[in-house]
């Protein structure tokens, strides 16, 4: 492994990580929207919207991610008759992608929360909303932060998938390097260790937030 590879891949590899970690967050956050709005339809009445919500996370979750950033990056565009950015059509996918598993997420979490804290607000007089996001949400939130941050860390290996439709982040560059000089064994071993730093120090992150969050129980 030498050091003209080193100076080379390290600041592509670099410039890869801030995509990577850029759309990781924009599609979490996104996603929580999406799968936090998707988990309360789940919990209506309406059965209209219970099955559109249903469909939703039927076709996301029965289908690959790799596929359906394809879908989203040639197919779509096809369809509309216009132009997506490789990197957008990466936020969307794995934005919609997040929001059905968060929907069921969601939807767990809620159903964990006990009956009796319901009937308990609603007799002190609060409004079903206040109700809601006073006494049903705050315990619900903390029982699916678990949940979210594995979600999160796998979004960011998912990432790797989005190479496929060209978005630069860390997998692609090191594709795109690999195409230049053919050295795959240190330029794929250099990766792989970047992946392994990243999720570590997500990991150690998640276990802080997460004794944090439950010292507030």
């Amino acid at each position: 492994m030498s050091l003209s590879l080193l100076k080379v891949l390290i600041p592509m590899l670099l410039t890869g990580l801030k995509y990577t970690i850029q759309i990781a967050l924009l599609g979490i956050i996104f996603g929580f929207f999406i799968g936090s709005l998707t988990g309360f339809v789940l919990q209506w009445k309406s059965k209209v919207l219970k099955f559109i919500a249903g469909v939703y996370i039927w076709i996301i979750r029965g289908t690959p991610l790799v596929v359906q950033a394809l879908y989203m990056y040639y197919v779509i565009p096809k369809l509309l008759h216009t132009d997506i950015s490789s990197y957008t059509a990466g936020v969307i996918v794995v934005s919609l992608n997040s929001g059905a598993f968060i929907a069921e997420i969601v939807r767990g979490a809620l159903q964990g929360v006990a009956l009796g804290q319901k009937e308990a607000g609603l007799s002190l007089g609060l409004s079903p909303k206040q109700t809601l996001f006073h006494i049903i949400v705050p315990p619900a939130f903390r029982s699916m932060l678990p949940a979210l941050c594995n979600h999160f860390i796998i979004i960011v290996k998912d990432t790797a998938l989005l190479s496929m439709i060209t978005v630069n982040e860390m997998t692609h560059q090191a594709q795109n390097y690999t195409a230049m000089s053919f050295q795959y064994i240190p330029t794929y071993t250099i990766l792989a260790l970047f992946y392994l730093i990243l999720i570590s120090v997500l990991i150690l992150l998640q276990k802080y937030v997460e004794k944090r969050m439950g010292a507030t129980k």
